[in-house]
């Protein structure tokens, strides 16, 4: 009885196994089902390789040797990848995703389309230069635009696009490969990439309906199945492929060492808790070989040395800035004595400490800003107060941040960022106001919390909407509340101030804005005498040449100012002769 006992367990503890074992094999396509020998295609960031298709582990080996230049290739389907290894251990390794696969066969689309945005094919070059911001952002591989327009019509590659219906604004992206185009699968199987979502999407679904969007075309050809990588602790991707039907299956990846994978293979790194603005630079740095010692992740202080230079940092602010700069900074008061002083135009503020004056400006302004005259992040900060009653219960909030309050006119415009470095403009880009859009069931709180829970995810945890007395104030000047249900395609502004950290968006403008306001952030940098800095303007737009100085920011943050090179310009002024030899012989051509 006993040994029937034991074999019925063996029997049981077995059949696990060879569960897994059978859909293993029914998972690895093989070399078979591949009319085209050695086959790969190029997706722009890369060549995706199906090593089924060749014949030797040495050619898959040779294949990812072959990678170029700041490109990401990927051997997916590999038949005992630690055979293709062992081939050139130093120069691969295994790539810590899981394979998850869609039966199209079985797939069903959902009843009820996501308003707000449309899905469709990539079809202009604008579409292509969207996508790369969007790819920056992500911490993607950038693709040149020229070959998704070149692209455009090819039926192995499929690229789709999200739009917003409001502003045409692109939202997101997916890349599908065709497999029976791109070697004559036998299997009819294809696979889905590079699915990205931009940071500022205001509308939710949209991942989804992109990866909808692309199952239901790929089954429409008759395809049978989707597979698509996702990096095994990407738990936000995992739980959305989940829902949607997809499910695991025992299929490999396999990649070359290059800096732009190396966090995947080098084990993990002490800079745990580093927030995203000292991650870029860190990243930045790691890239050219730079040594990086985090002093203190949870504060973002690290240390970068290379050549005998050490150089220690919070985030943009360096050594290189002296405290002298930084002591201007600090009080918003001084700051403004400096730059008026350089030519920088600056609103009308008055005495705080005196409630009369007070009165006296909002009579003649209309209305005021009342800020803590040292704070950041926007903390404090009121917009568009046009009583006073409203101004003093604002003075009393500020006060409990700082003791000195500085209220100045309120000046209508868009709020402008240029991150200035080494008194060049690297960057320029609009601040808007954190919005949320109705869908008609939803109440207020409930979008914004959902915002919230979006900005999150997009900026490391840097950027939510408070629940707090300002957000209020916003609404009730709306006629709502908390409780409101607005209508579907409604939106609503929820905050005056566009700081990032109270649920504000960032929009790239670099290229359109006027000289006058270039010549403004650089005029501030030299009255401060600082090398890093973030100048906020309020401005009718970026193409006009009317503005106001706001304030200066020591500690900018870099992130979000995609697709300009913020870390690259930062880490180039710390250690210039770590500049790629490209860049540098560019830039001498440049200049002479």
């Amino acid at each position: 009885m006993r040994n029937r006992e034991r074999a019925n367990r063996r029997r049981a503890q077995a059949q696990p196994v060879r569960r897994m074992r059978r859909e293993a094999q029914r998972a690895q396509p093989t070399p078979e089902q591949a009319a085209q020998p050695d086959a790969s295609i190029d997706c722009g960031w890369g060549r995706l390789i199906f090593a089924h298709t060749f014949k030797t582990p040495e050619a898959v080996a040779d294949a990812l040797r072959a990678e170029g230049p700041d490109r990401r290739d990927i051997a997916l389907y590999a038949y005992d990848p630690q055979v293709v290894l062992a081939v050139a251990p130093q120069e691969l390794f295994l790539d810590p995703s899981h394979t998850y696969r869609l039966d199209l066969a079985s797939y069903r689309a959902a009843a009820r389309r996501q308003r707000g945005f449309t899905v469709r094919r990539l079809s202009t070059r604008q579409d292509a230069e969207a996508l790369n911001t969007i790819y920056a952002a992500r911490g993607m591989v950038r693709v040149s635009p020229d070959f998704f327009w070149s692209r455009r019509d090819a039926r192995a590659l499929t690229v789709l696009v999200a739009e917003d219906d409001r502003t045409g604004e692109i939202l997101g992206s997916v890349m599908g490969v065709d497999h029976v185009r791109a070697f004559g699968d036998a299997e009819a199987g294809c696979s889905l990439w590079c699915l990205a979502v931009s940071p500022q999407a205001p509308h939710a679904g949209i991942g989804e309906a992109l990866v909808r969007r692309l199952a239901e075309q790929f089954q429409a050809r008759g395809l049978s199945f989707m597979d698509l990588s996702v990096l095994h602790d990407n738990a936000e991707a995992i739980t959305l492929y989940e829902k949607l039907g997809l499910r695991r299956v025992t299929v490999f990846a396999l990649k070359r060492k290059n800096p732009i994978n190396e966090k995947l293979y080098a084990g993990p790194a002490d800079d745990e808790g580093l927030n995203p603005y000292a991650r870029l630079i860190v990243d930045e740095a790691r890239r050219r070989g730079i040594f990086v010692q985090v002093i203190d992740g949870e504060g973002g202080f690290f240390r970068l040395t290379s050549g005998g230079t050490s150089i220690r940092c919070r985030e943009s602010l360096s050594e290189l800035t002296t405290a002298v700069a930084l002591s201007i900074c600090d009080d918003k008061r001084v700051t403004r004595r400096f730059v008026e002083r350089a030519g920088v135009r600056v609103p009308t503020q008055c005495d705080a400490d005196d409630r009369e004056a007070r009165a006296h400006l909002l009579r003649e302004a209309g209305s005021v800003v009342v800020k803590p005259a040292r704070g950041e992040q926007g903390r404090g900060v009121a917009v568009g107060l046009d009583q006073l009653s409203e101004v003093e219960a604002a003075v009393e909030r500020a006060r409990v941040l700082c003791p000195e309050v500085v209220v100045e006119e309120c000046v209508e415009g868009q709020d402008m960022r240029l991150v200035v470095i080494d008194y060049k403009v690297v960057a320029v880009a609009l601040r808007r106001p954190a919005r949320v859009v109705g869908d008609g069931v939803s109440n207020v709180r409930a979008l914004l919390e959902a915002q919230s829970r979006r900005r999150m995810a997009a900026t490391g945890g840097e950027s939510s909407i408070p629940l707090d007395a300002e957000t209020e104030r916003c609404l009730a000047a709306l006629g709502i509340n908390y409780e409101t249900v607005p209508e579907r395609g409604a939106t609503l502004v929820v905050r005056k101030t566009a700081n990032l950290h109270t649920g504000g968006t960032i929009h790239d403008v670099t290229a359109a804005t006027h000289p006058v306001l270039i010549s403004a952030a650089i005029k501030v940098a030299r009255a401060i005498d600082i090398p890093v800095v973030g100048v906020d303007l309020l401005v009718k737009s970026p193409t006009r040449p009317d503005y106001v100085f706001i304030e200066a920011n020591e500690r900018p943050g870099l992130a979000n100012h995609e697709p300009q090179p913020t870390a690259e310009r930062f880490v180039d002024l710390l250690f210039p002769l770590s500049r790629p030899q490209v860049a540098r012989a560019a830039a001498r051509t440049v200049s002479a």
